[in-house]
């Protein structure tokens, strides 16, 4: 599987406007031949395992959007040859844009921990004690050797979390996670798996920081009942 090289200039608005110019790189030569052709849909798993005698709270949480760069703030799946060049694979896409997907994800794998009263996301509507922001600094696969004939990518991804006290919107914690993963070949399906893995550690690592934060905070100053 290859990928025709995106170059990508500092300017974040350049950027843009040459990403809707110029083509994906092939995962086939189909989409080449039939431009209407539908890409192939890929999601990624919640967290589902966690460290034991987290604690149980009772306070609610909104996980908000996380916030990236133009480069990764789309559903294409991104790879990075270099430090300098972005690529993306054509005829292939996350289910929706990767801050999007990572955000349901993070959902998802707080309610799979069974330590939280109430999540949601900011269009739920809940009235939240503390909200989750976040940045997604890095979700890309990668060539450490700077070419794609030098080994397989690995994922890589890097999330930095702010957990927030509602209703003065201070910052009560701050922590940054990365996981990287090897693919085990250039196999797409294999860089799939690997970003599977590596934001299953991220999202994991997350959820386990987010719910001992929020515990601490809420026993140094307890929640108001009227928000609860």
């Amino acid at each position: 599987m290859s990928a025709q090289p995106f170059r990508r200039p500092l300017p974040r608005r350049a950027l843009l406007s040459a990403a809707a110019l110029l083509p994906l790189g092939a995962c086939s030569a189909a989409r080449l031949l039939d431009p209407g052709a539908p890409p192939r849909l890929y999601t990624l798993s919640p967290a589902r395992e966690f460290a034991a005698g987290l604690p149980r709270v009772d306070w609610q949480l909104v996980v908000e959007t996380p916030l990236a760069n133009t480069g990764i703030d789309t559903g294409r799946i991104a790879l990075g040859e270099t430090p300098a060049r972005l690529t993306y694979y054509a005829d292939c896409a996350w289910v929706d844009t990767a801050p999007e997907m990572v955000q349901l994800l993070l959902v998802e794998s707080l309610e799979n921990s069974n330590r939280i009263v109430a999540v949601g996301v900011e269009a739920s509507g809940l009235r939240s004690d503390f909200v989750l922001k976040s940045d997604l600094r890095d979700f890309q696969a990668e060539y450490n050797g700077g070419s794609p004939d030098s080994s397989a990518p690995e994922a890589h991804v890097r999330l930095n979390a702010k957990l927030v006290r509602m209703p003065r919107r201070n910052i009560v914690a701050s922590d940054t996670f990365e996981a990287r993963v090897a693919a085990k070949s250039a196999s797409f399906d294999h860089v799939i798996a690997a970003f599977d893995q590596a934001l299953d550690m991220v999202l994991r690592r997350t959820v386990e920081w987010t719910l001992r934060q929020g515990a601490a905070n809420a026993a140094q100053a307890p929640l108001p009942t009227a928000s609860r």
